[in-house]
């Protein structure tokens, strides 16, 4: 009730009526039903654009840090999470990732929407890099189409290191949704999974036109880390 009321009666009006986001196929995007919106990362502001523009209410996976930092900026960011359809979960690896999937799991099972970024991580550069498998996991395991969808302009509004964002005007693309039914009772095999996630970020490509390099955002990440040592 509270991301509803947030999403038509505050939040969203402000946002729309300051930064005029624009959609493209957003009736692409099933109606009911369980469903993965499988998207770009170019700024942390997607996840914010693109629950607005998107007619159901979307969830996503965020790092649990958001919801537990300390005093009045904590209760602020842990609000803005919450108005947004966050959900925190522990991105340490490990156990962690087996809760984090059964999290995203438990949002498919009751029929609702799903957001994914399957690279992982915001892009350090526009481009767009190798998806991580974990968004095939739960694709086949959750027995759920994926919609492609890619976020336009939003690193000119807030790039990352910025506190305040521009106004300028941002969009969403939405893609045809992908059937990997094909593929049920394979979420083992880790060639499967790749073939998965390379097709998803193989259309997300063709949607935004974004230049495709073939590594991890976060080795890119982690090389700039060095360098500026």
């Amino acid at each position: 009730m509270f991301y509803w009321f947030m999403k038509h009666f505050i939040a969203g009006p402000i946002l729309k009526s300051i930064f005029r986001p624009w959609v493209v196929g957003a009736e692409k995007i099933p109606k009911t039903g369980g469903v993965i919106l499988a998207s770009n990362h170019l700024s942390f502001i997607d996840s914010v654009f693109l629950p607005l523009l998107v007619e159901r209410q979307v969830s996503f996976l965020a790092k649990s840090e958001y919801f537990t930092k300390r005093g009045i900026k904590g209760w602020f960011i842990r609000t803005f999470m919450r108005a947004t359809g966050q959900l925190p979960i522990d991105r340490s690896g490990g156990k962690a990732s087996e809760a984090s999937l059964n999290t995203g799991l438990a949002v498919l099972a009751r029929g609702e929407v799903l957001g994914i970024y399957p690279e992982g991580t915001r892009s350090p550069d526009a481009k767009l890099y190798r998806g991580r498998t974990g968004v095939a996991r739960m694709i086949l395991e959750g027995h759920v189409p994926v919609v492609p969808v890619v976020m336009v302009d939003t690193q000119t509004v807030m790039p990352i290191g910025t506190k305040v964002p521009k106004v300028r005007r941002v969009g969403v693309i939405v893609g045809d949704p992908l059937d990997f039914s094909r593929f049920e009772g394979m979420e083992g095999d880790r060639f499967i999974l790749r073939s998965i996630t390379d097709e998803i970020l193989y259309n997300l490509h063709a949607l935004g036109g974004q230049e495709y390099t073939d590594v991890y955002a976060t080795t890119v990440k982690d090389r700039q880390a060095s360098l500026s040592r």
